[in-house]
Formats: structure tokens, sequence, C-alpha cells
């Protein structure tokens, strides 16, 4: 039986390309269990660094080399602050780690840096609040194993940070992956349309939490969803404008947000206003002409470069103030540079012309609901480099997970909310009759993830320390803000 081509170019299950014969899924399922003697599901259990393995450091400094110099300090200093916090900036290194082991063959379209912050509450386009996968900046077509190991292992650490006990960071991970495991199996047995259909809404999301918990879950989601409700773009400009005697402007914060007129001290100002008008331009015409029509009643008034999140910080990001009819009628949007995707390199996969619109595809692939303004667009910067961007509105009724503040019980409810999230978008890109074979109706892919999670926390913590002791020695350069 032949196999056809991922998005990416890698290899997949049986399933056929449009409008042509499909196998059976009993043909699709063989497929699945067949990937058990490329890579037992025992074999994803314990993991060792091999001697071959690079230094974690300059790793992170070759990333740091492509960014902007006077920021990259900022992301160092994030990523000192704790283990959890250098996971989150440590894709780049996990994908090379998770690329010598053995996989499965089975690919999806990843989100490529699965750790527990990048699932949150999100407004559809329809304004329902819906729990999905937010960041899509590494995303690319790669084994499903790779998703679940990161977001397995990230529970561990995030458990560990609030002093869990090893019997229950494991009983974390195993939740998290049950839960993948059960749901995939549920979306095999379901028509194509229903899986690329299904969502889980806030309703959703509360009736689970009603059929497994009372109490501090149920109190938990109302608050997240009301907090959430109120991060819109209107409270997003009220906090990042001001009014000024040319308008409305972005307030500074420096060197968190600052407005493109400060940067002129080093960059020749309108060289680079005409630089960014371009990305604005090119990222309107990536929009279908309905969207290009709604954006015809704003105007850009300013800019400003933007630091964001930790592992993104120190690529160019930057907030664009439109304004519509009047003041009172905003549109902030964020235009974040695209570099290959970390995974890139490891997954044999053809390469892709605008690094941008991989983040949008792969965003619309996998994600539920997305961003009626979700653009991309190519822009040849001031030192005659060429760079991708995307843009999304900035704040759109976001509710943000806040692992620390939970106890086990709550924390293992947020890791099975995780999980079956992760196996809806999986479902979506890749084959669920042959994953769900593959992962079988036991729990020996559990057990092997819980194995993992403990070893790769452990990996984790001494690329940590190594990170610090390259402070400590003058190596790298670690400064707050």
């Amino acid at each position: 039986m032949s196999e056809p081509t991922a998005q990416d170019g890698g290899r997949t299950s049986p399933v056929p390309g449009p409008l042509t014969a499909s196998p059976s899924p009993g043909e699709r399922a063989a497929y699945g269990r067949t990937a058990r003697a490329r890579a037992p599901r025992s074999c994803h259990g314990r993991y060792g660094a091999g001697r071959r393995r690079g230094d974690p450091v300059d790793l992170l400094e070759r990333q740091s080399a492509e960014r902007v110099p006077e920021l990259v300090p900022i992301r160092y200093a994030r990523m000192l602050e704790s283990p959890f916090r250098f996971y989150r900036g440590a894709a780049a290194i996990m994908a090379a780690d998770l690329a010598a082991l053995p996989d499965t063959g089975l690919r999806v379209q990843l989100c490529g840096d699965a750790h527990p912050l990048n699932f949150r509450l999100l407004a559809s386009p329809e304004r329902r609040l819906v729990f999905d996968i937010n960041d899509f900046d590494e995303t690319l077509a790669g084994p499903f194993e790779w998703d679940v190991k990161r977001l397995a292992t990230g529970f561990v650490i995030a458990a560990r940070a609030n002093g869990f006990a090893a019997k229950e960071q494991n009983r974390l991970v195993r939740a998290c992956v049950r839960a993948y495991r059960e749901r995939m199996r549920e979306f095999a047995g379901m028509p194509a349309l229903d899986i690329w259909y299904a969502q889980d809404d806030a309703d959703h999301v509360r009736q689970l939490l009603a059929t497994q918990a009372r109490g501090e879950a149920e109190h938990r989601l109302r608050d997240a969803a009301a907090r959430a409700r109120t991060r819109t773009h209107t409270k997003a400009f009220a906090k990042l404008t001001r009014l000024t005697a040319e308008g409305r402007r972005i307030t500074p914060d420096p060197p968190l947000i600052t407005p493109l007129g400060d940067l002129t001290a080093d960059l020749p100002g309108a060289g680079l206003e005409e630089e960014l008008r371009s990305v604005v331009d090119g990222y309107v015409r990536s929009l279908p002409p309905e969207r290009r029509h709604l954006l015809r009643h704003y105007r850009l008034v300013d800019m400003a470069r933007k630091v964001v999140g930790v592992g993104s910080v120190g690529t160019r990001c930057w907030v664009l103030l439109l304004l519509g009819r009047d003041d009172d009628d905003p549109l902030l949007l964020q235009a974040k540079e695209a570099a290959e995707s970390v995974l890139a390199p490891h997954t044999g996969g053809e390469r892709h012309d605008n690094q941008g619109r991989r983040v949008v595809t792969g965003q619309r692939l996998i994600q539920t609901t997305s961003d009626i303004l979700l653009g991309w667009t190519h822009v040849t910067g001031l030192d005659g480099k060429g760079r991708d961007f995307y843009v999304r509105q900035l704040w759109d009724w976001k509710g943000i997970a806040r692992p620390e503040t939970m106890g086990p019980d709550l924390l293992s409810l947020f890791a099975r909310l995780c999980g079956a999230c992760l196996a809806r978008a999986h479902a979506r890109s890749g084959d669920p009759i042959a994953l769900a074979a593959y992962l079988g109706g036991g729990d020996r892919f559990d057990r092997a993830l819980t194995e993992f999670a403990q070893s790769y926390a452990d990996q984790n913590e001494r690329d940590h320390e190594a990170l610090g002791a390259a402070c400590r020695s003058g190596r790298i350069t670690a400064a707050g803000a």
C-alpha cells in the first residue's frame, strides 16, 4: 500500500489525497499497529543524553545571533528565572534531543512547542470562548509523539516548581497522556467532518469539570472565562496607548515597548518606518478580499517594538496601532518575525518559502478557530536581509492558565484538558485511526511517557544550570526587564 506525503513532504499514514480512493479503516489501523515495530511504545520511556549531544548553550547562542542584540540579555534573564521558564525558551534544544530518538513515522501537524502555557481560552470569530492551542511559531509536520512528550514533560517541570512529590508529578503525566490516547480513540470512530468541527468551548469544558470535579475547578473556570472576556482589544488599547499632542499613540515602556520614534537614535527613522509600512502592505495582500475590505476602515497611526514571551525574546516584533472612525474605534495588531521552525533541521521535510505563511497555515490546520485577521508577509530590512512575519490581533479574549497557583487535583484536570485538546489538533491533521491503533487501549504508552517526562525534566534542570554557569562565567549576559 503506497503512502502519500505529509504537508511538509514527510511520510505519514495512508490517508488518501483529495478525491482519490480511500484505504479502509482496517488498513489504516493496520498501518498504525505496524508502526509499533519501528518504535515500540515502551521505547518512548527513559531519556538518556547521548555522547554526541551538543552544548545547549551553544544552540541558544546560535539562535541569539539572528536576533536583536540589545534584547538577547532579556531572553537569557527570563530563561534563568526558573527551570520552567528555561523550558519555555528551550524548544530548539528539545527538538534536537527528540530527533535523536526512535520515532513512529506517524506524522501530524505539530504545534512544535506544546508546553502547558500554550493552551488557553481564546475567542472564536463568533465571540465564543474556546480552549485551544495558542502558539504556533514552531509548527511543522513531524512525529506525533514529539508534541506529546513536550507537553508531558512540561507538566512534570510545572509540578516540581509547585513542590509536588514524584507520585503527583507522575499522576499529572498519566492524566495528560491518557486523555490524549482516549480522545484519539474517540476521533478514530468519528466522520472526518465531525472531527474538523469539534471544539472545546467553555461550555464543554464546564461540563467536563462538572463530571470530574466541583467546587474550586468550576469556580476557577468561571473566573478564567470572566477575565478572558475582559482581555479585549479595547482594554489593550487603554493599557498600551496614551493621548498626546499628535493624537493617540503607543505608550513607551522601554525596553519592553519602544515606539518607533524612540528607535531613531540607532536606526534611520524614515527608513525603518518605510520598512514597517511595507510589512503592513504585504500583510494586507495576504488576507482574503472581505478582510481587506474591513481593514480599509482603519488607518495606521503608530508603531512600536515589543518584547514578547520567553523563547521569542529578541525576535523582531511590532505593535501596530490603527484607528477607524475615531479614537473609540481602535485596532491593535502584532507583527511578529517568523524564523524557520526549530523542528525543520530534524524532520526531513521541504523548506517553506515564507515562514510567516508556515505559521498561519499550521495554525489554521490544527486550531479549531483562528483570528479573522491572521496573515503573513515578507520584507527586506534596512540591513538588506529578508525577513518573514505573521500578523494577528493583539489580545482578544485570552485566558492564560496559571499552573503555579494550582494544587495537584486542579493541575491534573488542566493536564487532561491539554491532552485532549492536543489529540483534537493531531486528529485534524493526521490519521486518527492509525494513531489510535498505535496507542492501543492499554496504558503502555502512558507509562512510557511518564518515565520519559521525569528523565527529560532532569535534563532540563541540567541545561538550566548550564545556562546559569555560562552567565556566571561571562560567556553570556543576562539583564532582566
